[in-house]
């Protein structure tokens, strides 16, 4: 009862405030939790990719520690031209495996190979030393010029970034062969560096090279001629810049411990029995070859495998035994030799095989001043000190070690990777989205930090820095996605047609108030006149003139009265769907007859003229529910009386006419002020009454011409209005039978 009181109360305005605060109740919380959802989403995706970075990262470093475990376990004597293979029955002279041309290194970006002995010189595996014929290991003349300008581009990187000297400053004080070799014997015996000179090599600038080039300055000093000495003073202090310049790319690198006990280089005499000669001729003499040690086997195994790289504790120095092949002095070289060391095509050159323990550091990383980098690491021999390494293509070795793999990951359509070191860019890698890689659901994420790895050593001062360019949609984006869409479509239209049906409502309540108002207007006027001429024609007030004008009123107001109760029943039975049509065939000119005499009393009474005329053919029929049919008429006729009752011209047309398609056309015309075009379709509307209820001047219960047009669309016809000039014409189309 009060719910029925309050809706009562509401107008559109009120009514548009209440549902919109119900409509904002349902969408702030329903906006909140997909915002949730989608924000939960956006950051399961970053974290999915999250994921993937640190994959990417940890690959990336695999590789390169895979890498850097190959080169680590090359050996001693990998850094020159030739090297010696074989076992104690057997030994042979072969070519380094770093001396293939072109270069393919383990580490991405290689350049070429390079050695810095402890006098300074600058040698590289490319090319052969004195006394070696390139022709006999199968090299070319065009190759080996190409050998020697790769050579020379090494050597100005170098010296460029003042590692070595310039190749004019660089050549070596030339010693006596027979001297050098029996200062070298008488050396040999000596134990290998002890750890704690060793270990200290990458700690300090100068530590290292003093106690290499000491031992080299005592052994030939006192024995070599005066200018000899001096130019060999000169050598060890630019050996001694060049090793402090490597120390200087590496300042933050870790001393480590020496894994094995110190050992001793030997040099055991060569019998003529282990002389060995080749398939090619070439005669090579040495003792039997010692095998790395197990640990160093490991590694190299590990690398080849490709399973994880060694950890940094893993990282140590190392020892071995190394043979290294030396053409004859030149006291000793025999013939064939002597025609070899002139170039002599398919001459037999000797090697004397010498047997070295030799202490191999870990490699270390640094970037030189002209953009590449390079890998080298420390080699101590006899107490002297070598650096083996690679220079590296900065380019090369971005793309190969992190943009190839950067690219085939699904990381390259959303986000950037920056290549640092130290700090300092090297490369950027942007990302290659696509259409809607992304989704639009990262935007604020943009430059959002992903993921930032730091390489294992020797890379350990390169930097990944992962960052997010475009953030991809989550898998249940697109789904959340319709769910918003359906969920907001269901909102809204449940709340426009949730406002259609109450503000129907609302205007259906005041329409019914209406009716309910004029319809006891309607019947409450004729009753009191009905009433009042029937108290005075029971009294004798009326003479016998009288009494007639009062019974033509009485009858008047009768028939009205039973047109406004057909009415209102029928709209019962149309509104309870109980009325039954009884359809049947009529000729068109008997219902016009029909009409004149049903309509024409009501007409001349209001003092209307009536015309009444019949265009259609003589045998045109139409099928109609006939008491249906005279409803409609005289709606219309009593529509046309109430509207134009101030009109000039006062009269009422009704007119048939065949029309085009067959059917038949009833009009009904009046001479009033017509109807204003923005009322034409609601006149036909339940209840509808065009003028105010407390100024109208018509009377009328507004629902004679919803009548009209459904008891017409129940008869298969349609019912329409247009303005005359002057007044209005009612048009009802019937369907002809067939």
């Amino acid at each position: 009862m009060l719910g029925a009181k309050w809706f009562r109360k509401l107008d559109e305005r009120r009514l548009r405030l209440v549902l919109a605060a119900f409509f904002l109740a349902l969408a702030i919380p329903a906006a909140v939790l997909i915002a949730q959802a989608y924000d939960q989403l956006k950051w399961e995706a970053f974290r999915r990719n999250q994921l993937l970075a640190e994959d990417l990262a940890a690959r990336v470093d695999s590789a390169l520690s895979a890498a850097v475990a190959t080169e680590e376990a090359r050996s001693f004597g990998d850094y020159s031209f030739l090297v010696v293979a074989g076992d104690a029955a057997a030994n042979f002279v072969q070519r380094s495996p770093l001396s293939a041309f072109p270069v393919a290194g383990a580490v991405p970006g290689t350049l070429g190979y390079f050695q810095v002995d402890a006098l300074g010189t600058l040698t590289t595996p490319l090319l052969p030393g004195p006394g070696v014929d390139a022709a006999s290991y199968g090299i070319g003349a065009d190759e080996q010029a190409a050998r020697r300008a790769l050579f020379a581009s090494l050597s100005d990187v170098l010296a460029a970034n003042r590692l070595v000297p310039r190749m004019l400053d660089a050549a070596p004080v030339e010693v006596d062969r027979d001297v050098k070799a029996e200062r070298e014997d008488a050396r040999a015996p000596r134990a290998a560096p002890p750890p704690s000179q060793s270990a200290g090599a990458l700690s300090s600038l100068s530590t290292p090279a003093a106690p290499a080039a000491a031992g080299l300055s005592q052994s030939l000093s006192l024995e070599s001629p005066r200018g000899t000495t001096q130019k060999l003073q000169e050598q060890i202090a630019k050996a001694e810049q060049t090793q402090a310049a490597f120390d200087r790319l590496a300042p933050n690198a870790v001393v480590v411990q020496s894994a094995v006990d110190e050992g001793k280089a030997r040099v055991e005499p060569v019998p003529a029995s282990a002389k060995k000669t080749d398939t090619r001729g070439i005669v090579v003499t040495g003792n039997e070859v010692v095998r790395r040690a197990a640990k160093d086997a490991a590694v190299a195994a590990a690398a080849v495998s490709g399973d994880a790289a060694p950890s940094a504790a893993e990282r140590r120095k190392r020892s071995e035994q190394s043979l290294v092949a030396e053409a004859q002095p030149s006291g000793q070289i025999t013939d064939a030799g002597k025609a070899a060391a002139a170039g002599g095509a398919g001459a037999k050159v000797e090697f004397r095989v010498r047997t070295f323990a030799s202490e191999l550091d870990p490699f270390e990383v640094g970037q030189l001043d002209t953009g590449q980098l390079v890998i080298f690491r420390n080699a101590w021999r006899s107490e002297q000190r070598y650096i083996q390494g690679a220079v590296l293509d900065r380019e090369r070795f971005v793309d190969q070690a992190v943009a190839s793999a950067f690219r085939a990951s699904s990381l390259a359509t959303m986000s950037d990777v920056a290549v640092s070191y130290r700090g300092r860019p090297v490369a950027t890698l942007h990302a290659t989205t696509g259409d809607e890689y992304a989704s639009r659901a990262g935007a604020g994420l943009a430059g959002t930090l992903l993921h930032r790895a730091r390489l294992s050593p020797p890379f350990g001062d390169l930097e990944l820095a992962f960052s997010v360019n475009q953030l991809p949609r989550a898998p249940g984006a697109l789904l959340l996605l319709w769910i918003s869409i359906a969920l907001a479509a269901v909102l809204c239209g449940g709340f426009f047609f949730m406002y259609r049906f109450a503000v129907g409502q609302l205007r259906l309540a005041r329409q019914q108030q209406d009716f309910v108002s004029a319809v006891s207007h309607e019947l409450k006027t004729p009753l009191t006149s009905i009433r009042m001429y029937g108290e005075m024609l029971k009294a004798g007030w009326a003479d016998d003139a009288k009494k007639q004008t009062y019974y033509d009123y009485i009858h008047s107001e009768s028939e009205r009265l039973s047109r406004l109760i057909e009415n209102v029943l029928q709209l019962a039975r149309l509104t309870r769907d109980t009325q039954h049509f009884d359809l049947k065939r009529a000729t068109v000119a008997e219902l016009m007859d029909m009409l004149r005499s049903k309509i024409a009393t009501q007409v001349e009474r209001a003092g209307f003229s009536l015309t009444v005329r019949n265009d259609a053919p003589a045998d045109a029929e139409v099928l109609v529910d006939v008491d249906c049919f005279t409803q409609i008429a005289i709606n219309l006729v009593d529509n046309a009386l109430k509207f134009s009752a101030g009109a000039q011209r006062r009269a009422v047309e009704i007119v048939s006419r065949r029309e085009s398609d067959g059917s038949v056309l009833f009009t009904v015309r009046d001479y009033g002020p017509g109807i204003p075009k923005g009322q034409m379709k609601k006149i036909f509307e339940l209840f509808y009454r065009p003028e105010n209820e407390l100024t109208r001047e018509t009377v009328g219960t507004g629902i004679g011409l919803a009548l009209v047009r459904q008891l017409a669309t129940a008869m298969g016809g349609r019912v329409d209005v247009r303005n005359c000039e002057p007044g209005a014409e009612f048009r009802v189309s019937l369907p002809a039978s067939a």
